[in-house]
């Protein structure tokens, strides 16, 4: 984790980080802005976009991307890097144990001859609590719209 600059910590970014620390799951820049707008903290988007950017890369913050691809961020109160499990239907994350995947990235640049070598995993489910509201929507989800049944090939069932 590198140590932020000297005077980064101005009164602006001290509100970003002090919202920050409130939100229990990743959230947006955008989401995040409207939280301090709507606690009175008034400081500009172009600010929390570029508070969070320094956060990450200090390695202050974690960062995952939605369905969208957009960046959502949650404060890393740990060292060391972390990967979560992220609901896709309400958006709540878990931190997950990483070391399989810490050990085989290691490995991999290792055995490849490769340095500095950085990894992305996403994992993303339906928790416990949104679970009950998204079987009817994964069962729609897995049948093919009628549109497009005559375009696709079926599938071989062999391996």
């Amino acid at each position: 984790m590198r140590a932020l600059p000297a005077g980064w910590m101005t009164r602006q970014r001290t509100a970003v980080v002090h919202v920050l620390v409130d939100c229990r799951d990743f959230v947006s820049a955008q989401e995040l802005h409207a939280l301090m707008s709507a606690s009175e903290r008034r400081v500009g988007l172009t600010t929390v976009y570029r508070t969070l950017r320094e956060l990450e890369a200090c390695g202050h913050a974690d960062v995952v991307r939605d369905e969208t691809g957009e960046r959502l961020y949650c404060l890393r109160l740990t060292r060391g890097h972390r990967h979560y499990l992220m609901c896709r239907s309400c958006g709540r994350s878990l931190p997950v144990d990483s070391e399989v995947v810490e050990a085989w990235a290691d490995r991999v640049a290792t055995e490849s001859g490769f340095a500095s070598v950085e990894h992305t995993v996403e994992l993303t489910g339906i928790c416990a609590r949104c679970a009950p509201a998204s079987s009817a929507a994964d069962e729609e989800e897995a049948l093919c719209p009628p549109e497009l049944a005559d375009q696709v090939e079926p599938r071989s069932r062999a391996s």
